[in-house]
């Protein structure tokens, strides 16, 4: 897996996009994602169907179509240097195929930035655009509006990346030991395998560092999922594995005994809570983007900035 082409850092002044290509957005959080990012010196314009509600399905952030042109028009839009996702839940996968690919991959790159159901957008970027992306907490989320840590490394991330090349607190642990190399693949794993068979499915992770996390899935159904991407041979050449946070999965020892059971066979590095996803204090961290695994120490380190 090649390294892809990355896009510049963010500066004070800059304009930024906030849209809602999934869930519905709380008025109140993103009054207070709006702000946090205008106190970073940023300009930021809100999608203007950000706030809008599905009429039949209340899970959804406005219409499939409404969503995806809101992404659209915000990633062509010349005078804008990143598009942000306000919240996760469910919907990026019912919009994909309403997005114009060959109009995005025509702009230069642009920052990325979203996690958990963007996966699913993330995906499209590596097949579609080949840029790298940021896996984030969400613009309009509370574990980046009520998280100062989580904010911070946000924003060295986007603003100064030379000084967020590493990526875990150092409390991790190994499941397998050793160190690995590879460009960084995955997310959030419910939805890197419901895009298996799709037009967007992401390449298999051979030569890469697979880096996957969950949340809310109970103990079976993560084995379903783990699974079924083994079966698929998508873990086929992988050089490591790192495991990020497994929020209301369970009890946390029963997934690691999981993770230990279908991924140890594998023979290659596999590090455990390094500390992105759905937890406290999360770390930020590029895909597509080169990087080191230290298993044992819990840790990754890109080999480059994530921004340039």
């Amino acid at each position: 897996m090649r390294v892809r082409q990355r896009a510049r850092r963010l500066r004070p002044g800059d304009r930024v996009a906030v849209v809602a290509p999934a869930g519905p957005v709380p008025a109140n959080v993103l009054d207070d994602g709006v702000r946090l990012l205008k106190s970073w010196g940023l300009e930021v314009q809100v999608g203007e169907h950000v706030l809008d509600r599905h009429p039949d399905f209340g899970y959804l952030a406005g219409s499939d179509a409404d969503r995806a042109a809101d992404f659209q028009k915000a990633w062509c839009d010349p005078e804008i240097s990143a598009v942000l996702c306000a919240r996760g839940g469910y919907g990026c996968l019912r919009m994909l195929d309403l997005v114009d690919w060959p109009a995005i991959a025509a702009v230069a790159p642009k920052v990325f930035a979203g996690s958990s159901d963007v996966t699913a957008l993330h995906d499209a970027f590596a097949t579609y655009v080949g840029q790298s992306t940021l896996f984030t907490p969400m613009s309009a989320s509370v574990a980046l509006t009520e998280d100062p840590r989580a904010a911070e490394l946000l924003r060295a991330m986007l603003f100064e990346p030379e000084k967020a090349l590493v990526i875990g607190a150092g409390t991790g642990e190994a499941i397998v030991g050793g160190k690995a190399r590879g460009v960084l693949t995955g997310g959030n794993l419910s939805l890197i395998v419901s895009a298996l068979g799709a037009p967007e499915a992401p390449p298999r992770a051979s030569g890469a560092i697979a880096v996957l996390e969950d949340v809310t899935e109970e103990v079976y159904r993560l084995d379903r999922l783990v699974t079924q991407l083994l079966r698929s041979g998508w873990f086929e050449g992988v050089a490591g594995i790192a495991l990020g946070s497994w929020t209301d999965c369970g009890q946390l020892p029963e997934v690691r005994a999981l993770m230990e059971d279908r991924l140890s066979g594998l023979g290659v590095p596999v590090a455990w809570e390094v500390g992105f996803g759905h937890c406290a204090g999360q770390f930020s961290l590029p895909l597509g983007v080169e990087a080191e695994l230290d298993a044992d120490a819990g840790l990754l380190r890109l080999t480059e900035p994530a921004l340039s």
